[in-house]
């Protein structure tokens, strides 16, 4: 989502991507549209689709049986915390007016917003809770880095406070007028930056300072169910066309352009993960086809509105080949238990598709770019982008898995994560013989 102002109403960006926010002043007073707010509603939904259950069953189906239920219980309790937490106090410090880092508190609860009140041809109320999707699903991606061994209320613990000082300021820095890489004029359409770097540097922290599965190295962690992480990943092709095309935030042609091309950047994804994967290791595998349509979805999200169906095709086809390393090489490297490879798909993924966004939308490469596109500067502009939140995600989550261990303990008894968290934590399982 290229998040403008949330003043008044929303506008054109270089007269190429719709803004998702209010500008100062208008001409003319917002009218609502039903087109656009029936789209808005639908786009809400499939992002909701891809939370529960679509992300749920896709990392549950990548853990063992015995942790089954304690995935799922985590994606759905955070996806149930994070929209509540956003209308306390996340929509007023990401969209509200502000400075650099953070909004203001003018909408805290949502105050001063009515059932009459729009954000351009869409209610307020619905672009809220649009945005309350993508808080919720970026805090529920972190949970697959350290998935079978961290206790239930320091994963919920840990969520709040890296919601609070992580999630809401990349917002706004990235989306809002004032924030400190939205006045750049970083791109990220739809939260390459904002959602996925973000999540994926948070896990990539918590797997290091959480350690190693117990046995890891040593045991085999095959999936135990396949079947469920195929189902789930596809969910997340599809409620990922909200989550695209919906932050047009109008059912007009920037939100058709996005449309197509998470549908073609996923495709070639997953056909050049199975690609690779066969010539390494003379097989393709499932597994690795439905990671290289995520990996297309990662890559394609910041560029979604900005680049060609080319382009898209182009950043599908390198994201699938690039993750693969992540998820292999790169992991080898990190010498890290990423459970569920988060950063080896969302990180590297996110990474090369908010880089090479300052490429493909380039005019003469297919994109939407002005005439005065500059791609040196543009590509430079969003690696400072890529910096800043490894970086500022990077702090706040170490300071935040501190607080946890210190006050409640993160990581659950070796007994605990030998029987499995689904009986240690929650006291029933999720498969009877």
């Amino acid at each position: 989502m290229r998040l403008c102002s949330l003043v008044s109403g929303f506008f054109l960006v270089g007269g190429v991507a719709p803004a998702f926010a209010q500008a100062a002043a208008p001409e003319a007073a917002p009218v609502l549209s039903a087109g656009d707010t029936a789209w808005m509603l639908t786009s809400t939904m499939l992002v909701i689709l891809m939370i529960v259950p679509g992300l749920a069953l896709f990392y549950g189906g990548l853990g063992r049986s015995k942790n089954m239920l304690s995935v799922l219980m985590q994606v759905f309790t955070l996806f149930a915390l994070i929209p509540i937490l956003w209308v306390i106090y996340g929509y007023s410090l990401v969209f509200a007016g502000g400075g650099a880092l953070y909004g203001s508190f003018d909408k805290l609860l949502l105050g001063g917003i009515t059932a009459d009140s729009l954000s351009d041809t869409i209610p307020e109320y619905v672009f809220v809770a649009f945005q309350s999707t993508f808080a919720a699903i970026t805090c529920a991606l972190i949970v697959g880095s350290f998935a079978e061994r961290v206790k239930f209320a320091a994963v919920i613990t840990f969520a709040v406070l890296w919601f609070t000082f992580s999630y809401v300021p990349i917002a706004h820095m990235v989306w809002a007028p004032g924030g400190l890489l939205f006045e750049d004029g970083a791109l990220d359409f739809a939260g390459g930056t904002v959602v996925h770097i973000n999540a994926a540097m948070a896990g990539l922290i918590g797997a290091y300072m959480i350690g190693p599965r117990v046995g890891f190295g040593r045991e085999a962690m095959p999936p135990h169910s396949l079947v469920m992480t195929m189902i789930g990943a596809s969910l997340l092709w599809v409620g990922w066309f909200g989550f695209n095309a919906g932050s047009a935030l109008s059912a007009g042609s920037t939100a058709g352009l996005a449309f197509v091309n998470t549908l073609l950047a996923t495709g070639a994804a997953a056909l050049s993960w199975s690609a690779a994967e066969s010539w390494l290791k003379g097989k393709c595998s499932m597994l690795g086809s439905v990671s290289g349509a995520v990996a297309g979805l990662v890559a394609v999200t910041p560029a979604a509105g900005f680049v060609g169906p080319a382009g898209a095709i182009a950043l599908g086809l390198l994201s699938g080949v690039a993750c693969l390393w992540g998820v292999g090489g790169l992991k080898r490297m990190l010498r890290v238990d990423d459970a569920f490879d988060v950063f080896g798909v969302h990180g590297v993924g996110a990474i090369l598709g908010a880089v090479l966004t300052g490429v493909l939308a380039a005019p003469s490469l297919g994109g939407t770019g002005g005439a005065d596109f500059g791609m040196a500067h543009q590509v430079l502009v969003q690696l400072k982008s890529v910096a800043i939140t490894l970086a500022w995600s990077g702090a706040v989550s170490f300071a935040a898995y501190k607080l946890v261990d210190l006050t409640i303990g993160l990581r659950v008894s070796e007994e605990a994560e030998r029987e499995g968290l689904d009986i240690s934590s929650h006291g029933e399982t999720a498969y009877h013989s």
